[in-house]
C-alpha cells in the first residue's frame, strides 16, 4: 500500500442522515470531506444549512459546509456521487433495516457499495459503519465493490470496519465523544484506519483484532440493551397483575450498587429495534436458533398492543364506550427529544386503537407531520390538539416539553390517563407502565 495516499487523504462519506451527517462534519474540521447522499432534496437542505435530523446545528453547518470542492477541509455535499472521484477513503453509513418478516435487508449496502466500486481505485479503503451481521463485509459487500471496481480485495483496494455508535437526540454523547471501535482488512488497513479515527475522536478508539469481531461487536451492544429492557417489560407486566407499582419496584431494587437500571417501554428505532434480528439471522444460519434474542424481540415487539390493550380495559372500567371515543396521543418519535420517527412503536398502539375504532389523535411537537403522514398514513397535529377534551390520553414519549404540561384543560370527568414513561404528577395518572 501507497502510504502517501493517506497522509491527508480526500474522504467521501456515503449517507448524510443520523449516522453520515455528524461523522462529516467532525472529518470536515481536518480533511475535505466529499457527503454524499442520493436524496438531492437532503442535499439542498444541508447546503442551506438546515439539518431535519436536528444532530447537527445551523452555525456547525455553516462552519464546514462549502461549496467549493477544491478547498483542503470542508464539507462539500453532493447528489452525484462522481463528485467523490478523487478520494481515497470511502465511509458507507447506510441504513441496514429488516424486511416485514424481520429479516435482514441489506439493498441498501449492496446498492452503496455499487456506486463506491465504481470509483475505487488502486490503494483506495472503504470503510463500513453500519450495523450488520458478523462476515457481512467482507462476504457480502467485499464482492460487489470487486465487481463493480475490476480491482482485487486486499492487493488492490482494502476494506475497515468502524461501526457507528450515535445516540439520536444524545446531545452530550456526540460522535466524538463515544470511543469508536475500528478494524481493517489487513492490519496495515487496521493501522490506518484506527489512526484515522484517532485524530477526530477524542474519546479514543478499540481497535478489534478483525472486521467479524467489530461486527459482532456493534450488533451484540444494542441486543443486549433490547433484552434488558424486554425483562423489565416482563415485569411490569408481572407487577400490573400483582396490582404493585413497577416504578417503586425499580426504585427499591435500584438502591443495590450493581443493579441494572433499565426501564419499562416501547422499543423502537432504527437499531435496538432492529439489530437483534441480524444477529439472529447469523445465528440460524450457523445452525443456532437463538432464544433469549428472539424471545427479548417478541416481548418488546407487542409492548404497543399490551399498552393498548390495558388503556381499553381501563377505559371500560370506567364505563366509557370506547367505539367513537377519543384518544389523545402524546409523542410520537422514537425516543424523546428527538425527531427520529424511524421505526417508531408508537405506531403499534395507534393501529391498536383504531381497531377499536376509537379516534385517535395525535401530537408531537417534535415529529414532522409530513414525514409522519408519509412513513405511516396518520395524522400528527399541532397544539391545537391542546383544545379538545379526551376521554383518554396517553403519554407515550418523554418530550421534555410535556414535562410541565397541563392536561387539565383535556380532561373530562372520567378520563384516563396512561403514562408510559412515569412523568406526569401521580393525581393525574389512572395507570402507569
Amino acid at each position: 500500500m501507497n502510504h502517501a495516499t493517506i497522509t491527508k487523504p480526500k474522504i467521501a462519506v456515503i449517507g448524510l442522515g443520523y449516522v453520515g451527517l455528524p461523522l462529516a462534519v467532525e472529518f470536515a474540521g481536518q480533511y475535505k470531506v466529499f457527503g454524499f447522499d442520493i436524496n438531492a432534496d437532503r442535499v439542498n437542505e444541508l447546503i442551506r444549512y438546515i439539518d431535519h435530523t436536528s444532530e447537527v446545528s445551523e452555525d456547525q453547518l455553516k462552519s464546514v459546509i462549502t461549496t467549493d470542492c477544491t478547498t483542503d477541509t470542508g464539507l462539500y455535499c453532493t447528489s452525484q456521487m462522481e463528485a467523490a472521484r478523487n478520494c481515497s477513503i470511502f465511509i458507507i453509513t447506510v441504513p441496514t433495516p429488516v424486511d416485514k418478516n424481520n429479516r435482514p435487508d441489506l439493498t441498501p449496502l449492496y446498492k452503496a457499495s455499487g456506486m463506491v466500486g465504481k470509483m475505487l481505485k488502486t490503494n483506495d479503503i472503504v470503510i463500513y459503519e453500519s450495523t450488520v451481521y458478523p462476515g457481512v463485509t467482507e462476504t457480502e459487500c467485499v464482492p460487489v465493490l470487486e465487481k463493480h471496481s475490476g480491482l482485487k480485495f486486499n492487493e488492490d483496494f482494502f476494506v475497515g470496519y468502524s461501526p457507528e455508535r450515535i445516540n439520536p437526540g444524545d446531545k452530550e454523547h456526540t460522535v466524538a465523544k463515544i470511543k469508536k471501535v475500528t478494524s481493517g482488512s489487513t492490519p496495515e488497513t487496521a493501522e490506518i484506519v484506527d489512526t484515522l479515527y484517532k485524530s477526530i475522536i477524542t474519546a479514543g478508539t478499540h481497535r478489534a483484532p478483525s472486521i467479524m469481531v467489530a461486527e459482532a461487536a456493534k450488533v451484540i451492544e444494542n441486543a443486549q440493551r433490547d433484552i434488558n429492557i424486554a425483562f423489565i417489560n416482563e415485569l411490569a407486566k408481572i407487577f400490573n397483575r400483582l396490582g404493585i407499582s413497577t416504578r417503586d419496584v425499580l426504585a427499591a431494587a435500584g438502591t443495590k450498587w450493581n443493579f441494572l437500571k433499565f426501564q419499562p417501554g416501547l422499543v423502537g428505532g432504527h437499531c435496538i429495534g432492529v439489530d437483534p434480528y441480524y444477529l439472529a439471522q447469523k445465528a440460524q444460519e450457523a445452525g443456532y436458533h437463538p432464544e433469549i434474542i428472539l424471545a427479548g424481540r417478541r416481548l418488546n415487539d407487542g409492548m404497543g398492543s399490551y399498552v393498548a390493550d390495558e388503556l381499553v380495559k381501563l377505559m371500560m372500567m370506567k364505563g366509557i364506550q370506547v367505539i367513537g371515543s377519543s384518544i389523545l396521543i402524546l409523542g410520537f418519535t422514537f425516543k424523546e427529544n428527538c425527531p427520529d420517527i424511524r421505526n417508531t412503536k408508537v405506531i403499534d398502539i395507534v393501529r391498536r386503537l383504531q381497531f377499536f375504532r376509537a379516534d385517535i389523535v395525535i401530537y408531537d411537537p417534535w415529529a414532522s407531520a409530513e414525514r409522519v403522514k408519509h412513513e405511516y398514513g396518520v395524522i400528527c397535529q399541532n397544539g391545537e390538539s391542546k383544545h379538545k377534551k379526551y376521554d383518554a390520553i396517553v403519554l407515550a414519549v418523554a418530550h421534555n416539553t410535556f414535562n410541565n404540561i397541563d392536561l387539565t384543560p383535556m380532561l373530562k370527568d372520567n378520563t384516563v390517563v396512561y403514562d408510559l414513561k412515569s412523568v406526569l404528577p401521580d393525581e393525574m395518572v389512572s395507570a402507569r407502565l
